[in-house]
């Protein structure tokens, strides 16, 4: 069965998508949730909080970047084998305006999925009473780790 971008993905797999996130410290932190999943395509969201902010009281750039990552991850993710895990290898991002807005929407889409190694495209809008900016665009590369579940653990291992 060929899989199509967009389509919708099955109970199983949200709910894998679903626990693996809430496993994320980070985006517990940052009170960032996911907002759509589909089949190669995922949707993470952060509302705006000072703790968020950068000096001039935009989103910081890190939170920016954290939430694309995590979008275009489970993006891949979604498209990835029952017993297996996600891991970026590398991504790029471009901040193209302030993050200025009520909350972010970071989008992560697959690209081209292999066996091995997914390429997402990643973008970030600002949202608020003005509208909607494009925020940031960016691209990742992330691994299938073949027979490797979440850590359930936060230990360090020595």
């Amino acid at each position: 069965m060929k899989r199509v971008i967009g389509s919708a993905v099955d109970a199983s797999v949200e709910q894998r998508v679903r626990d693996s996130f809430r496993r994320q410290g980070l985006m517990s932190h940052l009170g960032a949730t996911l907002s759509e999943i589909r089949q190669g395509l995922v949707s993470v969201q952060m509302p705006f909080r000072p703790e968020l902010s950068q000096q001039h009281g935009y989103f910081h750039a890190g939170g920016t970047s954290a939430i694309a990552d995590s979008a275009g991850g489970y993006a891949a993710f979604t498209l990835f084998p029952e017993f297996s895990s996600v891991l970026t290898v590398e991504f790029k991002i471009n901040l193209l305006n302030p993050a200025l807005g009520d909350k972010l929407e970071a989008l992560g889409k697959v690209i081209k999925a292999g066996k091995t190694l997914t390429i997402c495209q990643l973008e970030v809008f600002a949202d608020s009473a003005d509208g909607r900016t494009l925020v940031a665009i960016g691209q990742q590369t992330l691994i299938c780790m073949m027979g490797r579940r979440d850590s359930l653990s936060h230990a360090n291992p020595k």
